[in-house]
């Protein structure tokens, strides 16, 4: 029987919650009354095509592409979803990243690829090194996958390695999927998406993450036209239709783009100012220090990391993510950009907890 559930987001759903929740990988909702929107504008049903015209334009323009490489979808989740369901057969190779985001593999373990890895090493920074790629690719790898920024790790691949990444997918046929919904959390010099690096590239992105907007659902694929219209064909199986009072406030969203991420990049760059201190005070505590993002992925230097993360839940009304949800089970994730009170508050939890 080939997998149907994701524990990582089950945990998420049902174990998450703590008063002081540095689980997120988010940003704090922007509040609606804040959103500049006309009710009066707003429609319940709209043209069930492929793709509200507006919104795929106005995603389109914020990455400087053709609406025609466009494809909606709900959220981040279903865009990998779609594409990866799109572009493999199963038993297809598919060359995954590890550590690697949950629910990425779970797709991928649903659609019965046959998955391989390759390894983003600690003692490297967990940056992606194209030579250990090269030596997992094989004929069969039909896809690579990656985040970037990194999930969990928000380490920034930049674009020199991403070339490299793509030239060892056009050499074998493959492509390459870049799941991008962090990119924009590079507040300085954000770069451009991956799929203007050359048509083996596919992105995946959305509004959830970085613009706290979650419950648009406002997600996308870029992909090449032949490939895009397989895509929105495909999804006629998943999400006929979107919610189109969705759409028409996702269109105020992009127009409105710039006030949603600077409410949140306040939050996020207070947050990663007592990021460092704090760690630099923890001696049984390792982590990478990154410039960008809203997560962090601490190693435990000794114990056992999901029983430490129970007590920290039950004894200090505080959570982060058990690093098993990554393969890497003696870390932790935790999240930045909700609340920058609560996050110092957790931070000092967790330091007691440590002892």
């Amino acid at each position: 029987m080939r997998q149907k559930h994701s524990d990582y987001m089950h945990w998420s759903k049902t174990q998450s919650r703590a008063r002081f929740n540095l689980a997120t990988s988010g940003v704090a909702p922007f509040p609606f009354h804040d959103l500049p929107v006309d009710l009066k504008k707003l429609e319940i049903n709209g043209n069930d095509s492929y793709g509200y015209a507006p919104l795929q334009q106005a995603i389109a323009a914020h990455h400087g592409v053709d609406p025609d490489c466009v494809v909606e979808s709900a959220g981040t989740s279903m865009a990998n979803h779609l594409a990866m369901a799109t572009i493999i057969e199963p038993g297809d190779e598919v060359l995954i990243e590890h550590p690697a985001y949950g629910p990425i593999l779970d797709i991928a373990h649903y659609l019965e690829g046959n998955v391989k890895r390759f390894r983003r090493r600690e003692e490297n920074g967990w940056a992606i090194d194209p030579a250990e790629v090269r030596t997992c690719i094989t004929p069969k790898t039909r896809l690579i996958v990656i985040t970037n920024l990194h999930n969990p790790t928000s380490v920034l691949t930049p674009e020199s390695v991403l070339r490299e990444i793509g030239d060892i997918a056009r050499s074998i046929g493959a492509l390459a999927l870049v799941d991008e919904v962090y990119l924009d959390a590079v507040y300085q010099n954000t770069p451009q998406t991956a799929f203007h690096l050359g048509p083996e590239f596919v992105a995946t992105s959305s509004l959830t993450k970085v613009y706290g907007v979650s419950g648009l659902r406002c997600g996308w694929i870029l992909a090449q036209p032949e490939l895009a219209w397989k895509m929105r064909r495909l999804n006629d199986l998943y999400s006929a239709t979107p919610v189109h009072p969705g759409e028409l406030l996702s269109v105020v969203a992009f127009q409105h783009l710039d006030l949603l991420r600077e409410r949140a990049r306040g939050i996020v760059e207070a947050d990663r100012k007592l990021l460092p201190d704090f760690l630099a005070e923890q001696s049984k505590l390792s982590a990478i220090s990154t410039l960008w993002g809203t997560t962090s992925f601490p190693r435990l230097l000794n114990g056992n990391a999901d029983a430490f993360l129970e007590r920290l839940r039950s004894e200090f009304d505080t959570s982060a993510v058990p690093g098993r949800f990554f393969e890497m089970p003696d870390h932790f994730r935790i999240g930045m950009g909700v609340n920058t009170e609560m996050f110092a508050e957790g931070l000092n939890r967790i330091g007691e907890a440590l002892g």
